[in-house]
């Protein structure tokens, strides 16, 4: 039996590495995102851990770049999505910011563009776990990559939408377009009530909208985390000879 190659070893101990980074990052960057931003959370240290969980995912993605260099679809995909990694690292204390100035109109900017990235991130995220279960020798993983990978960036689209329009809405229509007649100089969509006359209920809109979340953002991200883990599995199976 032939000697290992050191240096695919070194490359795929950089893979694992990177994938466990990012299986962890992922929980943690959102749990520090929105705990800083609604519950101010960590206080005046708030930065350090935001800085802390976006560079997580940072490491990530640059230990994946040991892995089969000479691939470029593989190459362009872990670009895109370090490139929007850094963009997260770079906005990410703004949320820190705007929890104390949330009137502050540039903080509010800032972090609707943090939220923007954050989700691009996720959808260029999931191009690259596409991208590395193509290159692994496991036909399971390639078809369930592929599957779940389509699914997730469905949902990431749908949610960029409704929170495009329920933006036009709120924002941009009254404030760029006043003279419309019969727009309300705010809508607050999320006071609205929708009645369900079937039931006999009225349930408020923001009941909606985080039901909304759940399905289109927490569904995404919890089926990312379970492809990059069933990743890692294979690599240590098949490669390393470890059963996970």
């Amino acid at each position: 039996m032939s000697a290992p190659n050191p240096e695919l070893l070194r490359s795929l101990g950089r893979l694992v590495r990177g994938l466990s980074a990012l299986f962890w990052g992922l929980p943690l960057a959102l749990l520090v995102c929105v705990g800083t931003a609604t519950g101010g959370w960590f206080g005046g240290f708030a930065p350090v851990p935001l800085l802390c969980a976006t560079g997580l995912l940072l490491f990530g993605l640059v230990q994946l770049y040991a892995f089969q260099k000479q691939e470029r679809p593989w190459r362009k995909a872990l670009d895109r999505a370090t490139v929007l990694a850094l963009i997260n690292l770079g906005l990410c204390p703004f949320l820190f910011f705007w929890h104390y100035v949330p009137g502050n109109l540039f903080f509010g900017a800032i972090v609707c563009l943090f939220g923007l990235s954050a989700l691009l991130f996720l959808f260029f995220l999931n191009i690259v776990i596409v991208r590395l279960g193509a290159m692994l020798p496991d036909e399971t993983l390639r078809l369930e990559t592929r599957q779940y990978t389509a699914l997730n960036r469905t949902l990431l689209i749908a949610l960029l939408a409704i929170a495009g329009t329920y933006l036009l809405l709120t924002r941009v229509l009254s404030l760029y377009f006043p003279q419309i007649p019969r727009l309300p100089e705010r809508v607050n969509l999320l006071s609205l009530q929708i009645a369900i006359p079937a039931l006999g209920i009225e349930i408020s809109s923001l009941w909606f909208v985080l039901l909304l979340t759940c399905i289109l953002l927490l569904l995404p991200l919890s089926m990312t985390m379970a492809l990059i883990w069933k990743t890692k599995e294979v690599i240590f199976e098949n490669v390393f000879g470890i059963s996970g």
